[in-house]
């Protein structure tokens, strides 16, 4: 190994002639090396950041060009079991080995990526373990009863509101797992490519009073997405799904990551406050049916029959006063370029300067205005 041939390998210089080494092997050499650099990625534990890890960019840069320098580094923390340090001398240490024959592959992998993100310590849970084999069989079984009810389901394009809504709770969803993912945040995948996009899914069917008044072709399109959503964490829950229960060709590995339309932020935002206002009308509703829990001692309670009741919602057709000159400002002080709004310093002295500002009660009608701007700028 002279230099002229380690320049040769690592360096990209020129075919060494004074080595007595074959230029087919030199070749292959030169070739195995390019293979492999640069590497991509190399996680290790948040112990090595300051020996190993540090060393590794040290002598990269030293030695070879800048295109084969590393793309990446991921660190984790260690490992605790049931919120313990594992260790050998105390009995709290699992191997993978057990872990898989105790809870399968997917259990496994499923509390592990829940398990944590980052530098932070990540606890493998036995219960989250053995809750993940309930949830995926309940999956499995929900997703056997759709199939089976295929003929009670609305056939059709999308068209109503709960079905635009859905849709986009779906590209959002796929939206966010992609990025979790691409920044190796696993369990906020789970959360975003699981628990929430079935949480979506429950939450449309209760105001549909089940899934017999559903769009047909939207909840496969939901068992397609979130089949390719979790694959990467339990890939044997999702190639069983894949193939055996949606029939699907070839391998969910193989799929691809599902397409999904830009989200629709407003949308969005229309149907979380349709959703909090479904909660804030059963609250009233609750209330007027079993009484105030303020009611006065030894007061009579009269109790009302939910069939008596009726609750009327009165719509604004557009905002006046104080709330149209904010969303005025508002309106001004947004930038479409950027996407952004101006520093709620600039905001709040163009109020001061409107209309509003000049009024005599502004102290009072000021305390409302600030919630309302901000309400409407998120």
């Amino acid at each position: 190994m002279t230099d002229e041939v380690w320049d040769f390998v690592f360096c990209g210089g020129p075919n060494p002639q004074s080595s007595d080494i074959p230029s087919s092997v030199l070749n292959q050499m030169k070739q195995e090396f390019e293979y492999w650099y640069p590497f991509d990625l190399r996680v290790s534990g948040k112990d090595l950041i300051q020996n190993h890890l540090t060393f590794c960019i040290y002598n990269h840069t030293a030695i070879m060009s800048k295109r084969h320098w590393p793309r990446g580094f991921r660190c984790n923390g260690h490992l605790m079991l049931n919120s313990e340090k594992m260790s050998k001398s105390t009995g709290n240490f699992k191997t993978l080995r057990q872990s898989i024959e105790e809870f399968s592959a997917d259990a496994t992998r499923f509390s592990l990526a829940d398990a944590g993100d980052g530098v932070d310590d990540a606890n493998f849970v036995s219960e989250t373990a053995n809750a993940a084999i309930l949830r995926l069989t309940k999956e499995l079984s929900w997703m056997e009863e759709v199939l089976d009810a295929e003929s009670s389901l609305r056939m059709g394009p999308p068209s109503t509101y709960a079905d635009r809504e859905f849709a986009n709770d779906m590209n959002i969803a796929v939206q966010l797992t992609e990025q979790q993912y691409q920044d190796f945040m696993f369990c906020e995948a789970l959360k975003t490519g699981f628990f929430m996009i079935f949480r979506l899914l429950e939450m449309n069917t209760a105001c549909r009073g089940g899934t017999s008044g559903m769009n047909r072709d939207l909840l496969w399109r939901f068992m397609d997405v979130q089949t390719r959503l979790i694959a990467p964490i339990c890939p044997h829950y999702a190639e069983y799904v894949w193939r055996v229960l949606l029939k699907k060709d070839g391998f969910v590995v193989k799929a691809g990551w599902p397409l999904a339309a830009s989200p629709d932020l407003t949308l969005r935002s229309a149907n979380k406050y349709l959703q909090d206002s479904i909660v804030l009308m059963r609250k009233l509703l609750q209330k007027q049916i079993f009484g105030s829990k303020k009611a006065n001692k030894g007061a009579p309670v009269t109790l009302q029959t939910e069939e008596k009741l009726r609750g009327l919602i009165y719509v604004n057709e557009q905002y006046d006063g104080w709330k149209a000159e904010c969303l005025r400002i508002l309106q001004n002080k947004y930038n479409r370029k950027t996407r952004s709004f101006a520093l709620d310093s600039e905001i709040m002295d163009a109020l001061k300067q409107s209309s509003v500002g000049q009024a005599r009660d502004f102290k009072k009608i000021q305390k409302l205005c600030m919630p309302f701007l901000k309400f409407k700028k998120d």
